[in-house]
């Protein structure tokens, strides 16, 4: 893996193992439980899995036809900049519809837990067929940042979890 994507993609695995630690010994009451109109810690968890996952599929759809993608420059990085500063603002954002449609329920920590591995052992994979001159390509698709290359898009994830971090917290402190 290009040691760029390598130092990204730890520092998104340390996050999820922090995260999957402070769980691993709630019930599933625990994680099941919300407050009306709000979601629960297991609800939190898997949007942050199915957002993966669903970003997986895009990119190794994108990947297939990796040398058409047009190269990502200074607007990408301004839009990045800007998404980053969203991330870490105390607003809600509306979860795109397909990640909605496409989030499961999951029964317990250790399935969280086992389906977050799946995705991110996928994830790993995927990202070990970049090469350096590939990590510019626009292959990431941003419901409003819009096309962004690799490297934009794991940092999208760590700024992901980094935004419902509160939540997260807040959770917990509720079981």
């Amino acid at each position: 893996m290009h040691p760029q994507l390598q130092t990204v993609f730890e520092k998104i695995e340390k996050q999820k193992q922090e995260l999957l630690h402070l769980i691993e010994s709630y019930s599933p009451e625990q994680l099941h439980h919300g407050s009306p109109g709000q979601w629960s810690l297991s609800q939190v968890l898997a949007h942050l899995i199915t957002s993966e996952q669903l970003s997986v599929q895009y990119l190794k759809k994108k990947y297939l036809a990796i040398a058409e993608q047009p190269r990502t420059g200074i607007v990408e990085e301004l839009k990045m900049l800007t998404l980053i500063i969203s991330q870490r603002l105390p607003f809600k954002f509306k979860a795109p519809k397909v990640v909605v449609d496409n989030t499961p329920t999951f029964a317990d920590a250790a399935a969280i837990a086992k389906a977050w591995a799946t995705t991110r052992a996928d994830m790993k994979d995927l990202l070990s067929q970049f090469t350096a001159d590939q990590l510019t390509r626009k292959v990431y698709k941003h419901p409003v940042a819009g096309k962004l290359n690799i490297l934009q898009a794991m940092r999208f994830f760590r700024e992901h979890m980094i935004h419902h971090q509160p939540q997260i917290k807040r959770l917990l402190k509720q079981n």
